[in-house]
């Protein structure tokens, strides 16, 4: 596994390994997880990977094996050291990145594979939420080994689980049925469905700065924006990607700006509030984009993932620019 600095960018190859998920530590600044797959997550195993930053690129700083392909991938809020994943045989695993081997634990309950996981962002409460293609939400407490509920109503696989960062107990959920849904743990029921897009819905996100505000990214190429206290419409429609959005994430720094990533090879940078929304398309990858984080210490840097075996952490001009 090399790490290369090519011009802002830096690279970390991880040959046979395709990239799924890609996160960075709530506390070590450069710290980035990558949840990743043999053969494009249909076969072999799965590989938790650990990087850090330094001034010639990226370095590996420790690796996990897990017998199936890993999907999706959370930093614990209260424990930095602390990782959880989900992966195709169903089950969710905890991990130490201060120990050599793991996991610590596993967590076996959804029949199908699991393609999303969530640490709860509020304070107050330490829960996990999975969402699997066995069509249910799992919610977690990472100290107790089975799950404390189960969430059904979505009518197809569930590809997004995502906790709110404003209203604890609160979190969404995007599905194949073509619906954004919003549930509250407390009532165990669905709060809100809006049927959001006419295509399935593989990627949702909170925004950081209204806690009214998500956006959806779906197989038909489009973003939009939703206000809870109205679902009729949305309040934003965001085109560009010529194939389907793999993951959206809004800006911890910007409240207008977010970032998607796509089948079409690319990463798109776009502020909602503008009349051209678009402000720049990194085209960096060369296969399936499908992993995408933006940092929460710093205003500029994000990092992508892909299926052509590369991580890569870079700052984008638009924002390093002035809004």
């Amino acid at each position: 596994m090399s790490g290369a600095r090519v011009g802002a960018v830096r690279t970390l190859r991880v040959p046979g390994r395709h990239g799924y998920a890609a996160e960075f530590s709530p506390y070590l600044p450069g710290r980035l997880a990558c949840a990743a797959a043999q053969h494009y997550g249909i076969a072999g195993c799965g590989t938790l990977l650990i990087l850090d930053q330094n001034e010639s690129g990226l370095r590996l700083f420790r690796s996990f094996d897990w017998n199936d392909g890993l999907f999706d991938v959370t930093w614990s809020e209260n424990n930095e050291h602390i990782l959880v994943t989900c992966s195709g045989d169903g089950s969710l695993q905890l991990w130490d990145t201060a120990k050599a081997a793991g996991p610590l634990q596993v967590y076996k309950e959804h029949t199908q594979e699991v393609y999303s996981v969530d640490w709860s962002q509020t304070r107050g409460e330490q829960l996990v939420v999975s969402g699997s293609w066995d069509q249910t939400v799992k919610l977690w407490d990472p100290t107790v080994g089975k799950s404390l509920c189960t969430f059904r109503g979505h009518e197809s696989v569930i590809y997004s689980t995502i906790w709110s960062p404003h209203i604890p107990g609160c979190f969404a959920s995007a599905s194949g049925d073509q619906t954004l849904r919003i549930w509250d743990v407390k009532s165990t029921g669905v709060r809100i469905v809006v049927p959001a897009h006419q295509a399935e819905i593989l990627s949702c996100d909170w925004c950081k700065y209204n806690e009214n505000l998500l956006v959806t990214g779906a197989v038909d190429c489009s973003l939009r924006g939703w206000d809870l206290r109205n679902i009729r419409q949305p309040v934003f429609e965001l085109l560009g990607h010529t194939y389907a959005i793999r993951r959206v994430k809004f800006s911890p720094f910007h409240a207008s700006i977010l970032a998607s990533c796509s089948y079409d090879f690319t990463v798109r940078f776009w502020n909602f509030s503008k009349p051209d929304p678009l402000l720049e398309t990194v085209e960096h990858h060369t296969e399936f984009t499908c992993g995408l984080d933006l940092s929460l210490q710093s205003p500029t840097q994000v990092a992508d993932c892909a299926w052509d075996e590369t991580i890569k952490i870079y700052d984008p001009v638009c924002l390093t620019m002035p809004a």
